[in-house]
């Protein structure tokens, strides 16, 4: 996969302020109110900054956190997993693969198959509605 990078000031052109923060500076958007946490449409969610397709709707889960919850992307290749010890605590932060936006955080506390909680912010994702023929 080919990377995409892009400046500071280049993706400040092209992003929004929030989602400029969240993807950009490592932010969190607030629990509960934000686009997909309560999402049940079926469709792909892909990265807001580079449309790479990341999750598929299938593998979303009501995870309780107010933020759209997934237990596998739909690609290991989609994501890249990174140690963030931001908080004074070990964390594992995720990644889109192609372009480096903060996406969330991955926890070991999710759903069978794999036990895993992809925890997303909405504004790191677009969601594209699967089409009904």
């Amino acid at each position: 996969m080919e990377k995409i990078t892009k400046t500071p000031e280049e993706w400040r052109a092209i992003l929004s302020p929030d989602v400029y923060q969240i993807t950009r500076a490592n932010g969190t958007e607030p629990p509960f109110k934000n686009a997909y946490w309560d999402n049940h449409r079926q469709g792909i969610y892909e990265c807001s900054n580079c449309q790479l397709n990341l999750f598929d709707s299938h593998q979303k889960f009501e995870s309780g956190t107010g933020w759209p919850s997934f237990w596998q992307p739909i690609s290991q290749n989609s994501v890249s997993l990174l140690d963030d010890k931001s908080l004074g605590i070990m964390r594992t932060a995720v990644e889109c693969a192609r372009c480096g936006a903060h996406l969330g955080h991955v926890f070991n506390d999710g759903p069978p198959p794999t036990g895993l909680r992809y925890c997303m912010n909405s504004a790191a994702l677009n969601f594209i509605e699967e089409e009904h023929s």
